[in-house]
């Protein structure tokens, strides 16, 4: 399935970055998400004007961005200092059906998979937008671009 495909990839990703004691769980549990999102839960996509369908990283900052986090998702996106963002925060801006989809395929609760997305996302964000921009293409083409 694409979410476990993706979640391999972020994890791989992530695992490459030293101190990330949950990377790989994050990866998965992100992986899942957007697995999740991919799946057209509750029209996520919809949001992703500058990513396209195949791409639910851009719908998923926007829907971060909708929510009032628009400051942390381009902290994330820019060449700065990474904002922190709350599991409390995740889960309200993502839909409910959505996360659901996620913490069941990781094995976790909807709050721990919460958790998890926000531990996970900002340096998966980072690391996907070098240029201080998101880039465009599938998110598994970003992905695999992005290992050295």
């Amino acid at each position: 399935m694409a979410g476990n495909d993706l979640g391999s990839l972020l994890g791989g990703l992530l695992g490459g970055s030293g101190g990330q004691g949950a990377s790989s769980g994050g990866g998965n549990i992100l992986g899942a998400l957007l697995g999740a999102l991919m799946g057209g839960a509750g029209g996520a996509q919809a949001g992703g004007s500058q990513a396209g369908g195949s791409n639910p990283l851009g719908g998923l900052l926007d829907m971060l961005t909708k929510s009032g986090l628009a400051d942390q998702a381009q902290s994330w996106i820019g060449t700065g200092d990474n904002q922190a963002v709350s599991g409390a925060q995740i889960a309200e801006a993502v839909p409910d059906e959505a996360l659901q989809k996620a913490a069941a395929q990781a094995g976790v609760s909807p709050q721990e998979a919460a958790d998890q997305i926000a531990q996970a996302l900002p340096a998966a964000v980072d690391k996907l937008s070098p240029e201080g921009q998101l880039p465009t293409g599938s998110l598994e083409e970003i992905i695999r671009a992005q290992k050295f």
